[in-house]
């Protein structure tokens, strides 16, 4: 086996500190052509789908790849922007961001960038860009708040899979979550006020995190358990009571049950409750996308308002607001102690 190295490589180059944020991926176009290439990466993960390999295969290639792409791609045109997916936008922002408040206190020894775990910009390709520019210490932090095998597993997964391929390994940290760093929490609360100060107070504030199959908590992923602490920390931070706030779960597929509730069904069944109007906050996403974007924000409105809802509102995820680029930055700075020292006071510490 051949590794992978640096051509003429400078060993007098000078060592460099380099922050890599990850997010889950995108398609590189709204097109059932695009989609194809993108969905088989993604579902072909063996942490996304945890189904014996030769049945999958059969499945994903027979079936699935000759249908959703052109599904997904007409839900995918719904939210495309002129610069791209939604996604790949806020999180380049976020990147963006975190380097200037970050490269404003390390200056030069620091060097911040954005992958995707599917598509592009892939990991393989950062990582050698970095590496190329001198990285020789490197904190990863998959924007995933809550650990999960299927998102932050998986990113770790392809971590080390182009490790083990490099002929000089970096050293390594690893954010595996941050469902109950008290920045992340204090910016969730802020947008929740921020909106409710403008759109008024409902009846009703709804939690809405990605869906997992309920097997993986009974196996031992933490999600479930740390979707509810966070969950928990917004509303004491917010001063709200029980009955005020409630926590659910989206995005759910196959046949086989997911956690619950489900975020669906919780909706259809509120008006008929008395609950007549609904706030909706997606906290385990740290950028708009997809199943923010269409699956909350219009479809499961529908849901909601064809069963008799008065009124729904989706408040943002944090994307790259202030609140959220400064709880991002205090997180660096945590896991970089020991190979940089910030400034005392920097990030509001």
């Amino acid at each position: 086996m051949k590794y992978t190295g640096t051509d003429n490589f400078d060993h007098q180059q000078p060592p460099r500190v380099g922050v890599l944020i990850t997010n889950l991926g995108t398609p590189e176009a709204p097109t059932g052509k695009a989609l194809r290439p993108y969905l088989k990466q993604f579902l072909s993960d063996p942490r996304v789908v945890e189904v014996p390999r030769l049945l999958w295969w059969f499945i994903l290639n027979g079936i699935i790849l000759n249908v959703r792409p052109r599904r997904s791609a007409r839900a995918y045109q719904t939210v495309w922007t002129e610069q791209g997916s939604p996604l790949l936008v806020h999180t380049r922002d976020q990147a963006r961001e975190l380097g200037n408040t970050l490269e404003a206190s390390y200056g030069d020894d620091i060097i911040v960038d954005f992958a995707m775990r599917y598509g592009e910009p892939s990991i393989d390709s950062v990582l050698q860009s970095m590496l190329d520019r001198g990285v020789r210490k490197l904190l990863v932090m998959p924007l995933y708040p809550q650990y999960s095998g299927p998102t932050t597993g998986s990113t770790f997964d392809a971590l080390a899979a182009d490790f083990s391929r490099r002929r000089w390994l970096p050293q390594l940290r690893f954010v595996s979550h941050y469902c109950d760093h008290p920045g992340y929490i204090a910016a969730l609360a802020a947008s929740i006020q921020a909106y409710r100060a403008e759109q008024g107070t409902a009846d009703r504030l709804v939690f809405s995190y990605h869906g997992e199959p309920k097997r993986y908590l009974e196996e031992g992923d933490p999600y479930h358990c740390q979707c509810l602490k966070t969950t928990r920390l917004v509303a004491e931070l917010l001063g709200l009571e029980e009955g005020q706030y409630t926590t659910c779960f989206q995005s759910r597929f196959g046949r086989e049950e997911w956690l619950q509730p489900y975020t669906d069904e919780t909706l259809k069944a509120m008006p008929g409750q008395g609950i007549k109007s609904v706030q909706v906050i997606c906290p385990g996403f740290s950028a708009d996308c997809l199943e923010t974007i269409e699956e909350i924000g219009v479809e499961n409105r529908g849901y909601f308002m064809d069963a008799g809802g008065e009124s729904f509102g989706y408040i943002p995820c944090l994307n790259s607001s202030s609140e959220h680029i400064e709880a991002l930055a205090q997180l660096a700075a945590e896991n970089l102690r020991g190979w940089l020292e910030k400034p005392a006071g920097l990030f509001g510490q």
